[in-house]
């Protein structure tokens, strides 16, 4: 098996609440909206995410426990991105800080409880050195 992509699709009991918070604090860009099931898109040839309502009983929606990694091109637009999002009122529920295994980096929650991670890399200290491959 050779996927040409893989990209999460979060089942949530409202959508809305993903368009607005993805395309207001992530510069998201809708590439499909049914109403119940939207992709965004990050960046013109950027990762995507999905979310969609539950179309049938079986569905669960998402209940938590997730993060997704949103790697940054570098250490200052990590930290105008932290700015940015305490001043709009986002949780931090990580600080900003270098991480010893190589990375700047915070997290804060969108709307349903996935954590977002946000970092970029930057050199990892000896001790974390040897798991690079």
């Amino acid at each position: 098996m050779n996927p040409s992509t893989i990209s999460p699709c979060i089942i949530v009991a409202d959508a809305r609440l993903a368009r607005d918070f993805y395309c207001t604090h992530f510069n998201a860009t809708i590439w499909f909206d049914s109403g119940w099931y939207v992709n965004f898109k990050f960046g013109e040839d950027g990762p995507t995410l999905q979310f969609m309502e539950p179309q049938s009983p079986e569905q669960e929606t998402f209940k938590g426990g997730l993060t997704y990694n949103m790697a940054l091109q570098s250490s200052s637009l990590v930290d105008a991105t932290h700015d940015r999002l305490v001043e709009a009122g986002l949780p931090i529920i990580m600080p900003l800080e270098d991480h010893p295994w190589g990375d700047r980096g915070f997290a804060t929650l969108d709307p349903y409880g996935v954590a977002l991670y946000i970092y970029a890399d930057i050199e990892p200290s000896a001790e974390f050195q040897q798991y690079f491959k």
